[in-house]
C-alpha cells in the first residue's frame, strides 16, 4: 500500500482525560478510518453495502464499529457511544499516561520478538516497493543499470540533503523525451507525495568523481526535455533533487491539530512569517479554536514527528515554526510532510506521579534488599519518591517517581540492567481515574497468556485490543496479572477475562488473594477463554473445551457482558513433612542461609480450584509434565499434548516394573470429617471441587438414586473417587467408565506412609510421607458463568454498533465540516 509509509499504529486516542472536568461534559468522537471494512458491511445512512475486496473504500469507526460510504458519514452525528461494547470498555476519558519519550508499544507491552532492525529515520528508509537505494547499488554492472527500454530513462531522486548525504534515494523510470514537469509528477509519485506539482521542482545533482558535491545543483528548465541535458556523465545513472519551490521565503502557512482541546475541530491553517515564534503560534490558534479568554502560557506547541510511531518535541516559546518547516524541506520533503503540530495544556493530566513496575526480581526478600537492588542499578541520582507496592511473593516492586525527566532515566537504565543472570522487567504504568467511569460501565479487564494454545494468544491480544481499549488488555508475559490489578485498584467494581488455561486461571486467582485486599474491589467476577489443554473449569462454566480461533472476538466480549455470576468454592491443601523431613530440610535451609535457626514449620500449601489427586493419574502427571520441560517444542497444540498424555498412560501400562502406587489403599490413610474412609483396592484417588476432570470427564458419574447429594461447585463439599488402575484411568478420559464414589466431604485429612505422587490441579511432584490437609478455604472466588445461547449468533452483520431504534444517531450533525481526524 502506498499509504504505508504514513502508518502510525497509535494514532487511536486511548488517554483523553482532561483534569477537573465533568463526566457528564465528556463527549466521546467518532474515529474514522477509511477502508479495510469487514465482509458484508452495511452503511447506517443509506443501508446500502459500503465495502469492497478490490480497493479502499468505505468508513469505520474504530471504537465503536459504525460504518458508512465516504460520502455519507459526514451526515452521521459525530459523537461515538461505542457501541455494544460500551458496558465494558474503559473510556479513554478516564485514563492517562505519562508524558514521557517512550514508545506506547512500549508502555502498551508490545515487542517485536522477530529479527531486529535498528530503527532508522524517515530520511534513512523508506518502507516502499524496494525503491530506496544506497551506494552497492552503483557497483552493478553498466548493463545491469541499463533500462529495459532504450526510449526511456532511470533517474536516481534525493527528496533532500539528508538522503543525498546518506546516498539514499528512490528511482524512477520516464521517457528520454519527458519534460522536468513529467518528472516532477513521476518524483511525487515515488514519494508517495499528493500535492500539487507546481509546488515543486526537480534540480540536477552534480557529482564530483564518486560523491555528489554539496551546495551544488541546478534547476532544470520546466518545458525541456530530459534529452536536451546531459544527465548521464560517465556511464552512471543521472541523479537530480525533487525541491519544494518557495513561493516567498518570509511568509506561509502552518497547519495546528487542536491536540487535547477535544473541540471536534479538524486542523487549522495558522499565517506565520519567519519571526512569528510559538507563543504567538499558540495564540492566533487557541483563537481559531474558539478557546478564549485563556493565557496563551498555559499551552505549549509540539512539533510531532511520525516517523513509524510518534515522537514528540516541546517547542520552546521563542522558536519559530516557520524556519522549521523551511530548514524540514530542505532535508527532506517526506520528513517534511509527516510533520505536524498541535496545542496541548502544559499540565500534565497525568499528573506528577509516574508509576514503574519492576519485575524479576528474587522473590521474598526484605525491603532492604529490594532497595539495594535498585540503587545498585539506578545510582543514587535517579533514587524514586516512593515506593507505592512491593509483591514479595512474586519479586516485583512499583516505584513512583515525581519527575518525568527522572522516570524517564530510570526506565532507561532498568530496562538493560541484569540481576542473577535475569534481565529485569520494568513497565511504565497507566493511571485510572475511577470517578470519571460512566455508573453503567464495569470496565473488563483481560488477561492473555500467549503462550497458551499455539498462536492464538497472540491473535486474541491483537483482537481485544483493537476492540477495547489497548490499556485494559495485558499479555502476561509481562510480569504476569500484576501490573493489571494494580491499575485497576481503584475501581470499585469490573470484570476480568482470562485467556489461557485451568494453570492461568489459578495464576490469576492466586495474585487476587495477594493483591486483592489492598485493592477496592477485592473478588471481581472472571471469565475464561480456553486456550490451555484440559480447560476443565472452563468446560463446567460454560466457557467451552477449547478456543480454536473459529470464534469471532466480538462474541466472546458479547458473552462476557451477558454472562451469570456465580460462587466457586476454593480448598486449601496443606502438607506436613514428617519429622524427619522436617529436620533434612531444616539442615540444609540453615546451611545455605547460614541461619542456627532450624525450628521453622515447613508446611507448604496450596490453593485447589479444581481437583487433587494422589496415586497413578499424579504419576501419569508427573511424567508428563518431566516430558514437557525436556521437551517443549513437542508440546505445541492442544491435540498433541492430549496425544502425549496418552502415550505416558499407555508407557505405564506395558512397564513390568512394580508400580510405585500399586496397593494404594495401604499406603494411605483417608479421614473424612473425622471418620476413616475404608478404601478398596485401588490406585489413586481423586478429590473433586468440580465435575469436570482430564479434558472434560465426568469421574463422578451421571446422577444416580443413592445416598450422595448432587454435587456442584458450590454447595462446600467436596467429592472422592478411586481408580484401579491405568486401564481403569484411561477409561474414565474416553467416557466408558466413571470412578469409584468414596465419599462427599467438607473436610480431609490424609496420612502418607511413603513418598507418592501427587497433582494440585493439573501441577505434579513427588510428596514426601506425612500429614495432608484439605479444607475449605477462606478465599473466594466470584466466576463468571456463559449463559446458554438458544439462538446460534450468525456473522451476518460484522459491525460492532448496533443502534437500538434510535432515529437520533440518524440526524445530521450541525457541525460537518471537517473529515477524519
Amino acid at each position: 500500500m502506498e499509504c504505508q509509509d504514513f502508518v502510525v499504529s497509535d494514532c487511536k486516542e486511548c488517554a483523553t482525560y482532561v483534569p477537573h472536568q465533568d463526566t457528564m461534559a465528556v463527549i466521546q468522537y467518532h474515529h474514522w478510518r477509511e477502508g479495510n471494512l469487514p465482509g458484508n458491511s452495511k452503511c447506517l445512512l443509506c443501508k446500502k453495502t459500503c465495502w469492497s475486496s478490490e480497493c479502499l473504500t468505505g468508513m469505520r469507526c474504530e471504537w465503536c464499529g459504525m460504518t458508512a460510504h465516504a460520502q455519507c458519514y459526514q451526515q452521521l452525528p459525530k459523537e461515538c457511544n461505542f457501541g455494544i461494547l460500551k458496558d465494558i470498555l474503559l473510556p479513554p476519558s478516564c485514563l492517562t499516561i505519562p508524558r514521557m519519550d517512550v514508545s506506547m508499544e512500549t508502555i502498551i507491552g508490545i515487542t517485536k520478538k522477530a529479527i531486529e532492525v535498528p530503527k532508522r529515520t524517515v530520511s534513512e528508509e523508506w518502507s516502499s516497493s524496494g525503491d530506496s537505494k544506497g551506494e552497492e547499488e552503483e557497483r552493478r554492472s553498466p548493463k545491469e543499470k541499463e533500462p529495459k527500454e532504450r526510449d526511456e530513462e532511470v533517474i536516481k531522486v534525493f527528496d533532500g540533503n539528508c538522503s543525498m548525504k546518506k546516498r539514499l534515494y528512490r528511482t524512477i523510470s520516464v521517457p528520454r523525451q519527458a519534460t522536468s514537469k513529467e518528472i516532477v509528477e513521476a518524483a511525487l509519485r515515488t514519494f508517495h507525495i499528493s500535492d500539487d506539482p507546481q509546488n515543486y521542482y526537480i534540480a540536477e545533482a552534480v557529482e564530483k568523481g564518486f560523491f555528489l558535491a554539496e551546495n551544488e545543483e541546478r534547476e532544470l528548465d520546466e518545458v525541456e526535455p530530459l534529452l536536451g541535458r546531459q544527465l548521464r556523465t560517465e556511464g552512471k545513472r543521472p541523479s537530480i533533487f525533487l525541491r519544494y519551490k518557495e513561493r516567498d521565503p518570509d511568509q506561509g502557512y502552518i497547519r495546528v491539530y487542536p491536540g487535547g482541546l477535544r473541540n471536534n475541530m479538524g486542523p487549522k491553517n495558522i499565517p506565520v512569517t519567519k519571526e512569528t515564534t510559538a507563543v504567538e503560534v499558540i495564540q492566533m490558534a487557541l483563537g481559531k479554536f474558539g478557546v478564549e479568554m485563556t493565557d496563551p502560557e498555559h499551552y505549549e506547541l509540539i512539533e510531532v514527528l511520525l516517523d513509524r510511531g510518534v515522537a514528540e518535541r516541546r517547542m520552546e516559546a521563542k522558536e519559530r515554526p516557520w524556519q522549521i518547516i523551511q530548514q524540514t524541506r530542505k532535508e527532506s520533503l517526506r520528513q517534511n510532510r509527516m510533520t505536524r503540530f498541535y496545542i496541548q495544556q502544559q499540565e500534565d493530566p497525568h499528573g506528577p506521579t509516574v508509576a514503574l513496575f519492576v519485575g524479576n526480581l528474587p522473590s521474598g526478600l526484605s525491603q532492604k534488599q529490594y532497595e539495594k537492588i535498585l540503587i545498585d542499578n539506578l545510582g543514587k541520582g535517579n533514587r524514586w519518591t516512593d515506593i507505592d507496592v512491593i509483591y514479595y511473593e512474586y519479586g516485583s516492586v512499583v516505584l513512583t517517581y515525581n519527575s518525568t525527566e527522572e522516570a524517564t532515566s530510570a526506565f532507561s537504565l532498568l530496562k538493560n540492567a541484569i540481576f542473577d543472570e535475569k534481565q529485569l522487567l520494568v513497565l511504565l504504568l497507566p493511571n485510572i481515574q475511577p470517578h470519571m467511569i460512566p455508573e453503567n460501565v464495569i470496565p473488563l479487564l483481560v488477561f492473555v497468556n500467549v503462550k497458551s494454545g499455539g498462536c492464538q494468544g497472540l491473535e486474541l491480544i491483537r483482537s481485544f485490543r483493537k476492540l477495547l481499549n489497548p490499556h485494559q488488555v495485558f499479555n502476561l508475559e509481562y510480569g504476569g496479572p500484576l501490573p493489571g490489578l494494580y491499575v485497576f485498584r481503584n475501581i470499585p467494581y469490573y470484570k476480568i477475562l482470562v485467556c489461557g488455561g485451568d494453570g492461568t486461571v489459578g495464576w490469576v486467582l492466586s495474585c487476587l488473594d495477594n493483591v486483592g485486599q489492598d485493592a477496592v474491589c477485592q473478588s471481581p467476577p472472571m471469565g475464561i477463554v480456553p486456550l490451555g489443554t484440559g480447560n476443565d473449569l472452563a468446560r463446567v462454566l460454560r466457557w467451552g473445551p477449547g478456543y480454536t480461533g473459529g470464534e469471532d472476538p466480538l462474541n466472546v466480549l458479547r458473552d462476557v457482558i451477558e454472562a451469570e455470576e456465580i460462587q466457586l468454592d476454593r480448598w486449601t491443601v496443606i502438607f506436613h513433612p514428617n519429622e524427619q523431613e522436617q529436620d533434612e530440610t531444616r539442615v540444609n535451609l540453615a546451611n545455605e542461609c547460614l541461619d542456627a535457626n532450624t525450628n521453622e514449620d515447613q508446611s507448604t500449601m496450596f490453593v485447589m480450584n479444581n481437583y487433587f489427586g494422589i496415586g497413578v493419574d499424579a504419576d501419569v502427571c508427573l511424567d508428563f509434565h518431566n516430558a514437557r520441560e525436556e521437551k517443549p517444542e513437542k508440546f505445541s497444540s492442544r491435540l498433541r499434548n492430549k496425544g502425549m498424555y496418552f502415550k505416558m498412560g499407555l508407557r505405564k501400562f506395558m512397564n513390568r516394573r512394580p508400580r510405585s502406587c500399586k496397593d494404594l489403599n495401604k499406603l494411605i490413610k483417608v479421614e473424612c470429617d473425622g471418620k476413616t474412609l475404608e478404601l478398596p483396592p485401588v490406585e489413586g484417588i481423586i478429590i473433586l471441587n468440580i465435575l469436570s476432570w482430564g479434558s472434560g470427564a465426568n469421574v463422578w458419574g451421571p446422577e444416580k438414586e443413592d445416598s450422595w447429594s448432587p454435587p456442584t461447585h458450590y454447595d462446600g463439599l467436596l467429592e472422592i473417587v478411586g481408580i484401579t488402575g491405568v486401564v481403569h484411568l484411561g477409561q474414565m478420559q474416553s467416557g466408558l467408565r466413571s470412578a469409584i464414589r468414596l465419599a462427599q466431604a467438607g473436610h480431609i485429612r490424609i496420612t502418607l506412609y511413603q513418598d507418592l505422587p501427587v497433582q494440585v490441579d493439573g501441577e505434579p511432584w513427588i510428596q514426601p510421607a506425612g500429614q495432608v490437609g484439605v479444607l475449605r478455604s477462606a478465599l473466594k472466588a466470584t466466576m463468571l458463568k456463559k449463559t446458554k445461547s438458544k439462538i446460534k449468533r450468525r456473522n451476518t452483520e460484522p459491525s460492532i454498533f448496533f443502534p437500538k431504534n434510535d432515529q437520533s444517531m440518524l440526524a445530521t450533525s450541525p457541525d460537518s465540516e471537517s473529515g477524519p481526524y
